[in-house]
């Protein structure tokens, strides 16, 4: 997530890219074994906890069953699932929409099945409403695109680009909390009912002004927003000491913007790089200042042609 964290959840627009840098891959077989109840089993590599990997199998469940009514599958199958995820869990980097999406694929090469773009989008949603709640839809969306998306509306628009950079994503090593966090706004939104408007307004006027600035080729601009787009989901209690010290550690070592990213409490930092070089010592001031791992998302110059 770029822009649109939260106030996405209530009808205002995001903007999310792809990260190549964290693949995820699924392979569905038959099963050779016949006496189990399920008709699915699970098997991923990524270290996950009980209570995640619970969320997943649940979600997994409902999405085979929706799978089988829109592939018109009417026998009984039993399946055997395997992901290989490289994206950490609860780190607001989309991993349960990339892990559904995965499997989504794989089911449908195992089947037989072309499933169009709509029916992929509203089979991740199923297993994403599982694991989160009531989704927004924008990871769902942002997964299967190759370029930026603006997301409005749960219908998701390719973004063109007008400059070349690099968003360096830094794991603060701390799991986020994206249910406390839904919660933590529910609640100030029904204390002070205005501060839910005026976080929406603020939030959607930095997203389409970042969008405009993106589109334009304006980077120092659209970095400007990113910052500004931290400092009012910092003001909203959605950041930590450990993330909002990460941000100014990138600012200082020369991005252009930074802010967290995702459900917050907690997960990952971005920052804006004009090269790969000043992404690379940004980076590096990164993990030194405390992030586990860095990662890097280009953002390339491009234009939509409606594809």
């Amino acid at each position: 997530m770029l822009l649109g964290e939260h106030a996405v959840v209530y009808g205002a627009p995001a903007v999310a890219i792809p990260v190549p840098a964290l693949p995820v891959e699924a392979s569905a077989a038959w099963s050779g074994s016949l006496a189990r109840q399920d008709e699915i089993s699970l098997l991923t590599t990524a270290v996950v906890d009980t209570s995640v990997l619970t969320l997943g199998t649940d979600g997994l469940h409902r999405l085979i069953s929706a799978f089988r009514k829109i592939a018109g599958v009417r026998e009984t199958a039993w399946v055997d699932v395997c992901v290989d995820c490289e994206i950490p869990f609860g780190r607001g980097l989309g991993s349960s929409a990339a892990h559904a999406r995965a499997v989504v694929l794989a089911l449908g090469e195992l089947f037989g099945r072309q499933l169009d773009d709509r029916a992929i989008f509203d089979l991740v949603q199923i297993a994403e409403n599982v694991a989160h709640g009531n989704a927004s839809g924008v990871d769902a969306a942002a997964v299967g695109s190759p370029v930026p998306i603006l997301f409005s509306d749960r219908v998701a628009e390719r973004l063109s680009v007008g400059f070349d950079g690099v968003v360096v994503v830094a794991d603060s090593g701390v799991a986020g909390k994206t249910k406390d966090a839904v919660e933590l706004l529910r609640q100030r939104f029904e204390r002070a009912p205005e501060s839910r408007m005026d976080f929406m307004g603020r939030s959607a006027d930095l997203t389409y002004a970042a969008v405009k600035e993106l589109t334009e080729g304006r980077a120092r601009d659209f970095g400007s927003s990113l910052t500004a787009a931290h400092e009012l989901l910092r003001g909203m209690g959605l950041s930590t000491d450990l993330i909002d010290r990460l941000v100014d550690v990138a600012l200082d070592a020369g991005s252009l913007g930074a802010k967290i990213t995702g459900g917050g409490l907690g997960g990952c930092a971005i920052a804006l790089a004009r090269g790969l070089e000043t992404a690379g010592m940004i980076a590096r001031r990164l993990e030194e200042a405390g992030a586990v791992r860095t990662w890097s998302a280009p953002l390339r110059r491009c234009v939509d042609d409606g594809g």
